[in-house]
């Protein structure tokens, strides 16, 4: 595994009809965030793009950067929460039937 991939997917959707974008790796959320609007970039903006760097530049985690990266992308509504993995959830619900 790549040291800059995320252990899971951050899944962003710019709106409604806009087709929903999957970032896997800090490289894939940089390229996001340089692509932000000017006039959108916040305090929270920037400590993404800041911990993107950081991880860049081995002095962070990939992880630490995607949990920064995804909560701008909730901040800023662009975060599609999927749920569980739908394998998680059938061993979930078998899991409980059984009870």
């Amino acid at each position: 595994m790549n040291r800059l991939q995320f252990f899971s997917t951050v899944r962003l959707s710019r709106g409604p009809g806009h087709p929903v974008e999957e970032i896997d790796n800090v490289a894939d959320a940089m390229i996001f965030l340089r692509e932000w609007p000017v006039g959108r970039r916040g305090p929270v903006y920037r400590c993404a793009l800041n911990c993107c760097a950081a991880a860049m530049a081995a002095q962070m985690s990939a992880e630490e950067a995607r949990k920064s990266f995804a909560g701008f992308a909730r901040i800023t509504g662009l975060l599609v929460d999927g749920g569980p993995a739908p394998l998680a959830a059938e061993q979930h619900r078998t899991r409980h039937a059984t009870r």
